[in-house]
């Protein structure tokens, strides 16, 4: 390997006699060298080697002008060459001189008068160590590419389980939460529901014969529980799933940043002039695909979105909404120029109860937001800066349906109906009794299932409506029990839980029909035409 590496090596001679050279030159060309170069003046020696780029020097000590001291000074400081093999040739052996040399850059002596086979066997060991240092130094190379490939792999596979970590606790958190609003929520529904319905029933009669300000004190208290009703369905917003029956329409995004515009436009153009600073909402929307999605849910992401932008923007700014094709999809981003938020706060602000407003603010407006864009399979990022503005990047899967035709729906029956109420509250039970019997129907109630199921052994009826959560025999085993008895019998569920089920995608066994409560009168009766007529299995009631 040494004998072939000679031939093709390139090999600097410095010597100041000529007789001296000529003499190295047919020494290596004698053992096959072709590449070489022979100087007798030193001052060329730096110039020449980074012209000729030598693999070898064969250095005299002896020179006018520059010694080899001075040049091997000269090529320490100017070459990078980790491994430049020197080889000095001299008469001068003394121990100075040896320790002179190897301090300043040899690697090895040759003694003159010189022995030709020495020469090149020295040459040659020379060079087979170069040869050796530089495939080192490749292989070193190779192994440090590869540390770094497999360092940025790992680092990448670390930020991206770090990511998936969040995910999973942000999720867990989600679960946890929507799981304790779930018991919460029926409680909260349970109460709502009489609230709301006795409220109902006292209106017409207050309506004849109360004062204005009776009157007015109930609508007060009806508004108060009709508004409880929809802080407890938000409560769910941010962690529901996506949902079997959910009916998704295809949708054009840009009508729907029109509408949001000016449906909000009393907050950011009257308020904010009434306060005496400037906010513009300006709209920049291309010819984008149509999405299959709810558009109400849309108006309500929308109209999160440019409320909190104009909160962010005290002193006055721009809203930007705009529209864009992108990929296989649509992207809709919300720019402000406002308050902007840090990167902890930029982190944090989809989680719920999360708020940077203080007290003015409830932590659940950009949790609902998060939740509505996640069940229509799209993804939100967001860019902040403080004191620049900040970012919502939405995108949304783009669909290829163009229209979808709704069924229209009859509020109410024709007909006088005999009805099973069952519900271990008796309030609610005589809630549903007086409802019903504003619309002509007859009933019977009773407060536990088994006590339930002997009624309807022994009697007819056209409908059963029950509660979920009952001692000893709940609402979805009383629905079986009676299927298995009458399979014809419509049974409605009606549930504090109503949500909940419908979540989950699947109807119980037995139950034709799944409501939550609070249900309102017309709520109540709208479902009972969907379950009389066999209407959409699993449809919700709102």
């Amino acid at each position: 390997m040494a004998k072939d590496y000679l031939t093709e090596a390139k090999i600097l001679i410095v010597d100041d006699e000529p007789s001296n050279v000529r003499l190295l030159e047919r020494i290596l060309e004698m053992s096959g060298c072709k590449n070489i170069r022979g100087i007798t003046d030193s001052r060329q020696a730096l110039p020449t080697y980074f012209d000729f780029e030598p693999d070898i020097v064969l250095l005299d000590l002896n020179m006018p002008h520059f010694d080899g001291f001075a040049i091997m000074q000269q090529l320490g400081m100017a070459v990078t060459d980790d491994f430049l093999p020197i080889l000095v040739l001299t008469a001068d052996m003394t121990s100075e001189t040896r320790r002179r040399a190897l301090a300043g850059g040899a690697k090895d002596f040759v003694i003159k008068p010189l022995d030709h086979t020495e020469v090149v066997l020295r040459i040659r060991n020379l060079l087979e160590t170069r040869l050796l240092h530089l495939g080192m130094q490749r292989q070193n190379s190779i192994l440090e590419d590869q540390v770094r490939e497999r360092t940025a792999r790992l680092e990448e596979a670390l930020n991206e389980l770090r990511s998936t970590q969040e995910h999973i606790v942000k999720q867990e958190r989600l679960r946890a939460l929507g799981m304790m609003a779930g018991g919460i929520a029926h409680d909260f529904n349970n109460a709502l529901t009489m609230m709301l319905g006795y409220g109902e029933l006292l209106l017409p009669w207050l309506q004849q014969n109360g004062s204005p300000r009776e009157q007015a004190y109930l609508n007060h208290i009806v508004s108060a529980a009709q508004d409880a009703t929809h802080v407890v369905s938000r409560l769910r917003e941010f962690y529901r799933p996506a949902e079997n029956n959910e009916i998704r329409l295809p949708v054009d995004l840009n009508e729907i940043a029109t509408q949001v515009v000016a449906l909000t436009a009393p907050k950011w153009k009257n308020r904010s002039r009434a306060d005496g600073v400037q906010i513009e909402v300006q709209t920049d929307l291309r010819d984008t695909p149509l999405v299959a999605a709810n558009a109400a849910e849309l108006r309500e992401v929308l109209t999160n979105l440019i409320f909190n932008a104009v909160d962010a923007m005290p002193d006055g700014g721009h809203v930007t909404i705009a529209t864009m094709p992108l990929g296989d999809g649509v992207a809709l981003t919300v720019t402000d120029t406002g308050k902007g938020m840090t990167e902890d706060e930029r982190e944090r602000c989809l989680e719920p109860f999360f708020t940077t407003k203080g007290e003015g603010g409830t932590g659940l407006g950009l949790a609902v937001v998060y939740g509505i864009i996640q069940r229509h399979g799209g993804t939100i990022e967001i860019a902040s800066e403080k004191g620049v503005g900040t970012t919502f990047a939405i995108h949304l899967p783009a669909t290829t349906e163009e229209r979808c035709i709704a069924t229209p729906i009859t509020l109410r029956v024709d007909r006088t109906l005999r009805v099973l109420i069952v519900d271990d509250q008796e309030i609610i039970c005589e809630l549903i009794a007086e409802h019903l019997a504003t619309d002509g129907h007859t009933t019977v109630s009773a407060a536990r299932g088994h006590d339930a199921l002997e009624i309807f052994r022994t009697g007819s009826f056209d409908l059963v409506i029950t509660d979920q959560s009952m001692p000893m025999m709940n609402g979805v085993q009383l629905a079986a029990a009676i299927k298995a008895i009458s399979p014809e019998t419509p049974v409605v569920l009606l549930t504090g839980f109503g949500e909940e089920i419908l979540a989950v995608g699947a109807r119980p066994t037995g139950v034709d029909l799944v409501i939550g409560k609070p249900v309102s009168h017309a709520d109540l009766r709208r479902a009972i035409f969907q379950a009389m007529e066999r209407a959409e299995p699993l449809a919700s009631v709102a």
